[in-house]
């Protein structure tokens, strides 16, 4: 594959800090799953060429002349490699030969907000390759537990994926916690007397970082059903189970996402209902209030015109007269639209 002349130049350009900064890690692991140590990049065909080993390599964002290098020390496939120098990948799985290549969408809580990222894979036989994009944790806690325990280590790279699945799996159950919380806090704002907008903000920003969240857990799960069924040659029989567990917790996550979309729209439905009824009490009143201002408003109007043969305008308690039937009729007004609770 012919280098472009803008990543040749970057490869020129790059300082060695930057090039480390790309690599996270770099370790080498026996056949008994314990570690032989750190290793550089040009190292790792030397290592594999030992029958007994394989390699754990973990980028973040790496640029074009380091994704090449990989390729040549383990002959990854051309199309896996352009997928992994292209971050917005679509969550799949997909086999080139003896190695499989998968994309993970990963999340993680930035200054109080959700922000996903992408996790590319290559697995091999003898080798896993992880390559971070955007936001996303660090897996050297998952290489740490793996260490902690060579004898099931010892299935190699079956056993270094199914860590980091987990761990991505792990990373959405305090997220999925914080919605459910905020979601509460959410619910008694609806509740109130008061119409607040910044309660259907929130409402709605909750929703799409859910159906986003949705999106990220929903195609990991066929990725993890078809670890647990497929790729014999490939992945271990041993470490089978372990992929049943992850998918059990990602059905889990799945599940509870659907259940609070479902909340949010019946919260969005109840303020939106809530906020009509508190509109038509508002009508209700400002127009009995209306009614009642209605009728001493017609007669004061007939009164108030200037003709001299009107009904008691010459008698001597017609003044009195009129403003006791205003009365009466304010107040028979008022009694009636007080018991149709309209005041």
């Amino acid at each position: 594959m012919d280098k472009p002349a803008n990543a040749i130049l970057a490869s020129a350009c790059a300082s060695p800090v930057e090039a480390a900064a790309m690599v996270a890690n770099c370790v080498a692991y026996d056949i008994e799953g314990k570690r032989i140590g750190d290793i550089t990049l040009d190292e790792i065909s030397d290592v594999l060429e030992r029958p007994d080993t394989f390699v754990w390599v973990g980028l973040v964002e790496p640029d074009e002349a380091l994704l090449e290098k990989l390729q040549e020390e383990f002959g990854l496939h051309d199309l896996a490699i352009e997928d992994a120098h292209n971050a917005h990948q679509r969550p799949k799985i997909e086999a080139y030969g003896d190695s499989l290549f998968i994309v993970a969408q990963t999340a993680q809580v930035v200054s109080a907000t959700i922000q996903f990222g992408e996790t590319h894979i290559f697995v091999g036989k003898r080798y896993l390759v992880t390559v971070r994009h955007g936001a996303s944790l660090s897996y050297a806690p998952a290489r740490r537990t793996c260490e902690q325990s060579p004898d099931m280590l010892i299935y190699g790279p079956s056993y270094a994926l199914y860590a980091v699945l987990d761990f991505i799996v792990d990373n959405f159950m305090p997220i999925v916690r914080s919605f459910r919380e905020d979601l509460q806090e959410l619910e008694e704002d609806i509740f109130e007397d008061t119409f607040k907008r910044e309660t259907i903000r929130r409402l709605y920003n909750l929703k799409k970082e859910l159906v986003t969240l949705r999106l990220a857990i929903g195609p990991l799960q066929d990725i993890l059903n078809q670890l647990t069924r497929m790729y014999t040659g490939l992945l271990r029989d041993e470490v089978r189970p372990y992929f049943r567990d992850v998918y059990d917790h990602a059905a889990r996550i799945n599940e509870s996402t659907d259940t609070m979309r479902e909340m949010l729209t019946a919260a969005l439905t109840v303020n939106l209902s809530l906020v009509t009824v508190a509109q038509g009490e508002v009508v209700k009143r400002l127009a009995g209030w209306a009614a009642l201002l209605a009728a001493p408003t017609l007669l004061t109007s007939w009164y108030g015109m200037n003709f001299h043969h009107m009904p008691e305008v010459d008698e001597k308690w017609g003044y009195s007269v009129m403003i006791a039937v205003t009365i009466g009729i304010c107040g028979g007004l008022f009694w009636l639209l007080r018991r149709a609770k309209w005041l």
